[in-house]
């Protein structure tokens, strides 16, 4: 999930769904703010340059009910993470920063917001959800095996 459900946690949720589907895992995505917009025109070009369709995309809200139904949350940034926790009453151990996984070196937890930016922040920014996707992808499917 993601503040708004438009840029960032629909690329994370189809390549981790992608990813995750022969392990029998649901992936679904969510934001805070704003249901039914649809993603801007440069991230819809952003991800389709990593296999993924965002032109029928429109956001939805975190609800209770996608909480009660989620094994894990994934959030782009720690703030997310305090909010879901707050709100939902979960364990920080139950909503994982996804930027926490990435195994190259970088400066900080959360994964920028590319909202409003050019088609090159957003390439950025899925670039790096696509390498912490491969890792938690790898690190599920050895907990699994």
């Amino acid at each position: 999930m993601c503040h708004g459900n438009i840029c960032r946690s629909p690329v994370a949720a189809a390549l981790l769904s992608r990813e995750l589907t022969a392990l029998g895992v649901d992936v679904e995505s969510a934001g805070f703010i704003g249901p039914n917009r649809p993603p801007p025109q440069a991230a819809i070009a952003a991800a389709a340059r990593h296999g993924v369709d965002l032109s029928e995309h429109r956001s939805r809200l975190l609800t209770a009910d996608l909480v009660r139904a989620a094994d894990l949350i994934i959030v782009m940034d720690p703030a997310q993470q305090r909010v879901v926790c707050d709100r939902f009453g979960l364990r920080p151990r139950d909503v994982i920063v996804l930027g926490d996984v990435d195994p190259a070196p970088v400066e900080a937890r959360t994964i920028r917001d590319p909202v409003n930016e050019c088609v090159a922040v957003f390439e950025q920014t899925y670039e790096r959800i696509a390498r912490c996707v491969r890792e938690l992808t790898s690190v599920l499917e050895q907990a699994d095996g």
